[in-house]
């Protein structure tokens, strides 16, 4: 009762701020102020709401890495636990974060689907099944909550792919809308009651996200009870009556938007009603209140939850993450006193999160060497750089160590405005996140300068990436000036995803320290479409020939006896912004791992990518780990999973499949600005068991340290349980997994479709009992033509299994 009474005084509070409001204040709070904040109106009492980038951190205003973030594994790892309570701790640990850095709301979580694994965004999603995205999705949320932040569940609806992401009409029919792609939204909204919601850049059927009237105001707020705040994706909000009347409540970022005065003089000539703009200022006062922004309104969570250790619990998720497809003849884990050979250019400079917006500056980053060096006795441990998964240079001290680097920033007179310190080679300042005394009227150049200390000799090579006038300085020597132009038809957001340029190379020895710079001056031509500053000063160390590092990998794993070999994706394959085009590692990568297999037959690979890549040599290794994105402590999750110490504890929330050309969904490209989901409800596994194709490795799959005896299943329509057994020889956790198979369908629908899971755990040679609720929904289609939830009655198989394709225990069910 004490919250309903907390949620009244919150109401009658919020009413009487917005009755002191006049139009144009109105319309003001609904329009970013900046690139992350709404304006506070201190004659309400009301603070400027701060919003962040998440979903694996919480990076905060700055692009800076001088206030550092706890990074936690990418999203797909989290769902790969397939544990909703794991990923509520997640959820509070950010919140935690966010309550550090001053913000209010986290821009999370990704709830859209892997309808693709060509999904360039793919590592920012949990799943396939619309089920496990919205149980992971629902504890987040809850998690995050629970600190007194809030969320921005996202982007509703169908932003499933990067390709003209801005501008896609996705042409779906209303069952797979429902069935799929709105299910998580749903689950979220009804079992986590979000904050926030954010709409996405793309059409659905014909309408923009941001002006989506039918499923904004009808769907999301009339059949769903949403009573959160609608927030706009960065510049997808387009038309002042269009957002407004779709139920968009505040538009993204300012201080130019549609909203504010825009929508002030919409207003006064009757093109919208006032009625509309009150709503949605409700929208935002009620968020402020329940965050703790409003005077007099108590919010949400007066105490928050116990402080969480940020990197113990980085470490426990990534471990939990951990998918173990391959494990032959006992492989892992490692035994004591096995000597170690590690390879893979990625086992030294670790991937740890995927490109884009979810980018956070961690304090520090435990690689897989750091934890296995740190794992494993003095001397059983050998490194080979292998293989390197990227070709191409990178921002300066982002993979390569050894840059000490800082920005100064200038007038056009050459004065000194300010300065303030890099992550590394990147600069990304958007908005006014500018170094203190900076603004983008005065500045005119930017200069990155530093300190740079090889840790090989030979030619390293130098580079810019982006657009405008370029001096580029090494060792006391200006190496390149000139000027990079911006060609027909280029996207102005080229200077961040856009391609790096060598521009010279440098003979440099290991441990000398040089001084490095990049002078780049401003022009107006090239500007972003948002008031920022994107370029890069790149770098990349001497290559070596190819063929030579697989030989030395192969002789240490000769020499060995396991071999370990990480292999990896790069910034340019996963990223946001594009969507990928194959699924190859990049490089040599899947020469030196048959070379390695070749030499050693105890071959262990580490695989660290957001999303399914091909595994060719698959057959012919020992053992395949999954490790994702793996967050800030990968490498002492993996010391910790290889050694033994603890138990990979994840399951596929993805099909993997062993090639593109067997994947029964690919298309993202759209035809006349339109991409037909032509597909239906067959996605992901659905998809596969419709085309009886096999995959590498199924839904759901993933291998332990122990073994498990199914022994009994009873299944009622409210319940599954299974009575199970751990017959190995060590603790173990087991991911008990319920899916519904029709026996004689009378509609159209998948074979069988994920119901409901539990996690359990065992001593050995204990028995358990899981118990799954198996909801109504399950056992429901959405009729096209009642426009409603259908329950499809019949017999339905329930079966008990380890993974979709490992069917333990089945019951035959009458509803």
């Amino acid at each position: 009762m004490a919250e309903t009474s907390a949620e009244t005084v919150r109401n009658t509070v919020v009413e009487a701020a917005l009755g002191k409001l006049d139009l144009d204040t109105k319309t003001r709070l609904l329009a970013g102020q900046d690139m992350w904040s709404l304006p506070g109106l201190p004659e309400i009492g009301l603070k400027s709401l701060v919003m962040s980038d998440g979903p694996i951190g919480v990076r905060g205003v700055r692009w800076t890495a001088d206030d550092p973030s706890v990074a936690i594994p990418s999203p797909t790892a989290l769902a790969a636990t397939w544990d909703p309570e794991l990923a509520r701790r997640a959820g509070r640990l950010l919140a935690q974060e966010a309550r550090r850095k001053g913000v209010h709301v986290v821009l999370a979580p990704t709830v859209n689907l892997h309808r693709t694994p060509l999904g360039g965004r793919h590592f920012e999603a949990y799943s396939e099944d619309p089920y496990l995205t919205g149980a992971i999705g629902t504890g987040y949320v809850q998690g995050v909550q629970d600190g007194g932040v809030g969320t921005t569940v996202k982007h509703f609806v169908a932003n499933d792919a990067e390709t003209d992401r801005f501008t896609v009409d996705n042409r779906i029919a209303p069952r797979p809308l429902r069935e799929l792609y709105l299910a998580p939204f749903e689950a979220i909204v009804k079992n986590a009651r979000p904050w926030g919601i954010m709409t996405a850049y793309n059409e659905v059927n014909g309408v923009t996200m941001t002006e989506h009237h039918e499923l904004v105001n009808e769907v999301l707020r009339g059949e769903w009870g949403f009573d959160g705040c609608n927030v706009s994706d960065w510049v997808a909000a387009r038309s002042t009556t269009g957002d407004i009347r779709g139920g968009l409540d505040v538009a993204m970022p300012g201080p130019e938007t549609v909203y504010g005065p825009a929508l002030a003089a919409a207003v006064r000539s009757g093109e919208v009603e006032e009625s509309l703009v009150d709503a949605a200022v409700r929208n935002v006062l009620r968020l402020a209140a329940r965050v703790g922004a409003l005077e007099g309104a108590p919010p949400a969570v007066t105490e928050p939850p116990a402080a969480l250790d940020g990197d113990a619990l980085a470490r426990e998720i990534a471990r939990r993450g951990f998918v173990l497809v391959r494990n032959e003849n006992g492989a892992l884990p490692l035994a004591a006193g096995t000597t170690v050979a590690l390879s893979g250019a990625a086992a030294r400079d670790a991937r740890i999160l995927g490109g884009g917006s979810a980018q956070v500056f961690p304090d520090h980053l435990v690689s897989p060497l750091d934890g296995l060096t740190a794992a494993l006795p003095d001397g059983a441990l050998t490194f080979t750089v292998g293989a390197d998964p990227s070709e191409e240079l990178t921002p300066a001290g982002s993979v390569s160590a050894g840059f000490t680097l800082r920005a100064r920033c200038r007038d056009a007179e050459g004065r000194l405005l300010g300065e303030g310190s890099l992550p590394n080679g990147q600069v990304q300042w958007i908005g006014d996140d500018l170094p203190e005394g900076v603004t983008h009227e005065t500045l005119a150049s930017i200069e990155v300068v530093g300190t740079f200390t090889p840790r090989e000799s030979g030619e390293h090579a130098f580079g810019t990436r982006g657009l405008g006038a370029f001096t580029l300085t090494v060792a006391g020597t200006t190496v390149f000036e000139g000027v990079q132009a911006m060609s027909a038809g280029t996207d102005p957001f080229e200077a961040f995803f856009g391609s790096p340029v060598e521009r010279a190379k440098v003979a440099l020895t290991a441990g000398e320290t040089v001084e490095v710079s990049l002078l780049h001056t401003l022009d107006r031509e090239f500007a972003a479409p948002l008031p920022a500053v994107m370029f890069s000063f790149v770098h990349l160390g001497p290559r070596r020939d190819p063929d030579e590092l697989i030989t030395e990998a192969v002789e240490a794993a000769r020499a060995a006896d396991t071999a370990v070999v990480v292999v990896a994706t790069t910034e340019r394959v996963e990223s946001e912004g594009f969507d990928r085009t194959d699924l190859a590692l990049p490089g040599r990568q899947d020469d030196l791992v048959r070379a390695v297999a070749a030499a050693n037959p105890n071959t262990v690979v580490v695989v660290n990518a957001g999303s399914p890549v091909e595994l060719p040599w698959r057959e012919d290794v020992a053992a395949v780990l999954l490790s994702w994105f793996p967050g800030q402590e990968g490498g002492a999750a993996l010391a910790d999973v290889l050694t033994g110490a603890e138990e990979p504890g994840g399951r596929l929330p993805t099909t993997w499949p062993a090639a593109l050309a067997d994947v029964p969904v690919t298309e993202v490209t759209p035809t006349d600005g339109k991409l037909h989901y032509t597909e239906g409800v067959f996605i992901g596994y659905r998809a596969w068991d419709r085309a009886a194709a096999v995959p590498a490795y199924p839904f759901g799959h993933g291998l332990g340290y122990t073994t498990w005896s199914y022994d009994s299943l009873v299944a009622d329509p409210d319940t599954a349980a299974v009575r199970l057994t751990n017959t190995g020889d060590r603790p173990g956790r087991e991911t008990v997994q319920i899916y519904l198979a029709p026996v004689d369908d009378t509609v159209e629908r998948p074979a069988r479709w994920l119901a409901g899971f539990v996690n359990v755990e065992a001593a050995p040679g204990e028995t358990v009992e899981a118990v799954v609720a198996l909801p109504r929904r399950a056992f429901e289609i959405w009729d096209e033509e009642k426009h409603d939830w259908t329950l499809v009655g019949g017999a339905y198989e329930v079966v008990g299994a380890h993974s979709l394709a490992d069917a333990r225990l089945t019951a035959t069910l009458e509803v």
